[in-house]
C-alpha cells in the first residue's frame, strides 16, 4: 500500500475514532444531566404534594419519616443498580447496559407521573410511589455505569481529565433546569389547597418531561453510540466477569481504596447540597424562598464551570495530587468558611451569596476529577462494576449525615456540628486519595 494511502487510511480510521468519542462523551453528559434530572424531581417537585399519596390526618413525625423514604428508596436502589447494570456493562457492553438502564427508568418515571393519589386507592398510592422510586433508582444506578466508562475508553488520554469535568458540569446544570421547570410549573398552576391545578395534574408534568428526556437518549444511544473499542478489545463479549472478581485481588483493594475516598468526599458534598439549602440558608441565615433559590442557583451556574476547571487542574498536576491538596483545604478554608456563615449575624445577601459560592467551589472541587480517577482505577474487565458500585456505595453511610449532625451536637454547640463533618470528611477523603496511586497515566 502506498503510503499516500496509507495515510489515508490512518485519518479515515482517526476520524471514526473522534467521531465514536463524541458521541460517547454526548451520552455520558446527557446520562448525567437525565439522571440528576431525575434524582431532584420528587425533592423539589413532588415534596409539595406528598400529602396527595397520604391520609389526610398525620402527626409531623410520621409525615417526615414518609418525605424521607421517597428519597432514601432511590438512594438504596442504585448500589443494586450499579452492580446489576456494571455486570451488563462489563459482559454485554457499555452501550446495551446504557439502553436497558436508560429504557427502565423512562419507564418508571413515566408511571409515576400516572400514580393517582390517595383518595382514589388509599395508602397504596404512596406504596406504589415508593416502589417505582426503588425501581427508579436500580435504573438510574445503571444509567452512568455504561456510559461514562464507555465515554472515557473512547477518550485520549490527556483529554480524560476535561471529558471528566464536562460530564460532572451536566449534575449543577441538571440542578439548575428542574428548579427553572418547577417555578414555572409553580407560575402556571399554583399550589393553592388539595384541589389546586399543581395538586391533580401539576406535579405531574415535569415527570413526563423527564421520561421524554430518557425516551430522546435512549433513541440516541441505539442510532448514534458504537460500543466501546477497547471494551470489544480487551474483554468483549466473552468476558465471563464475576460479581466475586470485583472483592478480591487487585481489584478488591482498589474498590476499598475508592470507598474511603469517596465516602469522605460524599460526606463533604453532602454539605453543599443537603444542609446548606435546607438548614443553613433557611433556619441559621432566615433567607426568604425566593433569596435561597437566587443563592442556589447562583452557586450551582459557577459549578457548571469550576467543574471543568478541577478537571483540567487534575490533569495538569495529576489526580492523587489534586485530591490530598483539596482534601485539607475543604477541611480548613471550607470549614472555616462554613464556620462564618452559622456564626456571623446580619450578613448581607451579596455577602451571603459570595460565601456560599466560594465554600461550594472548593469543597466540591473533587467531583470535577472523581469519575476520571475511579473509571482509571479499575482493569477494562470489571471497570464498569468497579465504578458504579464504588461510586454509589459509599453514598451510603454520609447519607445519614443528618444522625451525625444530631450525635455531635450533643458533645459540643449544634451550629458547629456541620463544621466539624466538613472538615473530617476532608480529611476522610484526602486520606482515602493518599492510599491510591496517580492514574492520569494509565491506559484504559
Amino acid at each position: 500500500m502506498s503510503s499516500v494511502a496509507q495515510q489515508s487510511s490512518l485519518a479515515a480510521i482517526e476520524g471514526v475514532r473522534a467521531s465514536g468519542q463524541a458521541a460517547a462523551v454526548k451520552g455520558a453528559v446527557l446520562s448525567e444531566f437525565i439522571d440528576l434530572f431525575d434524582i431532584y424531581l420528587p425533592a423539589i417537585v413532588l415534596t409539595p404534594v406528598l400529602f396527595y399519596f397520604q391520609p389526610s390526618v398525620m402527626d409531623e413525625s410520621t409525615q417526615a419519616i414518609l418525605a424521607s423514604l421517597v428519597f432514601v428508596t432511590t438512594m438504596l436502589g442504585r448500589p443494586i443498580g450499579s452492580l446489576f447494570f456494571g455486570l451488563i456493562a462489563d459482559t454485554l457492553g457499555r452501550r446495551m447496559a446504557s439502553i436497558y438502564s436508560v429504557a427502565g427508568f423512562g419507564l418508571f418515571t413515566f408511571l409515576i407521573a400516572l400514580l393517582p393519589g390517595y383518595d382514589t386507592i388509599g395508602i397504596a398510592s404512596f406504596w406504589l410511589l415508593l416502589l417505582l422510586r426503588f425501581l427508579d433508582g436500580i435504573c438510574l444506578g445503571g444509567g452512568y455505569t455504561g456510559a461514562i466508562p464507555l465515554a472515557f475508553e473512547y477518550t485520549k488520554k490527556n483529554e480524560r481529565g476535561f471529558v471528566g469535568g464536562l460530564i460532572l458540569a451536566a449534575f449543577p446544570a441538571a440542578y439548575i433546569a428542574i428548579n427553572l421547570v418547577s417555578m414555572l410549573m409553580f407560575a402556571l398552576f399554583p399550589l393553592e389547597g388539595p384541589t389546586s391545578p399543581y395538586v391533580e395534574w401539576g406535579w405531574r408534568i415535569p415527570f413526563i418531561l423527564g421520561a421524554a428526556f430518557a425516551g430522546l437518549l435512549l433513541l440516541y444511544y441505539i442510532y448514534n453510540v458504537a460500543e466501546s473499542e477497547i471494551w470489544q478489545r480487551k474483554a468483549g463479549p466473552r468476558n465471563r466477569m464475576k460479581i466475586s472478581d470485583l472483592f478480591r485481588g487487585r481489584s478488591g483493594r482498589d474498590l476499598t481504596q475508592i470507598l474511603v475516598m469517596m465516602t469522605g468526599f460524599w460526606l463533604t458534598q453532602n454539605i453543599i447540597t443537603i444542609f446548606v439549602p435546607t438548614t443553613l440558608l433557611t433556619q441559621f441565615l432566615h433567607l426568604s424562598r425566593f433569596e435561597l433559590t437566587s443563592t442556589m442557583l447562583l452557586s450551582y451556574a459557577v459549578l457548571m464551570f469550576t467543574y471543568i476547571a478541577s478537571g483540567m487542574i487534575g490533569q495538569k498536576i495529576g489526580r492523587r495530587r489534586f485530591f490530598v491538596i483539596a482534601g485539607p483545604l475543604i477541611a480548613t478554608v471550607g470549614s472555616g468558611i462554613l464556620y462564618i456563615l452559622v456564626s456571623a449575624q446580619g450578613l448581607s445577601l451579596p455577602t451571603t451569596m459570595f460565601l456560599v459560592c466560594l465554600m461550594s467551589v472548593l469543597v466540591t472541587s473533587p467531583w470535577g476529577v472523581l469519575v476520571t480517577y475511579i473509571n482509571e482505577r479499575f482493569a477494562t474487565d470489571v471497570r464498569a462494576t468497579g465504578f458504579g458500585f464504588g461510586y454509589s456505595l459509599s453514598v451510603i453511610i454520609p447519607s445519614f449525615y443528618a444522625f451525625y449532625l444530631n450525635w455531635i451536637g450533643k458533645i459540643m454547640p449544634f451550629h458547629l456540628a456541620p463544621v466539624l463533618l466538613l472538615c473530617l470528611g476532608g480529611l476522610i477523603g484526602a486520606l482515602g486519595a493518599g492510599l491510591g496511586p496517580e492514574t492520569k497515566d494509565v491506559d484504559l
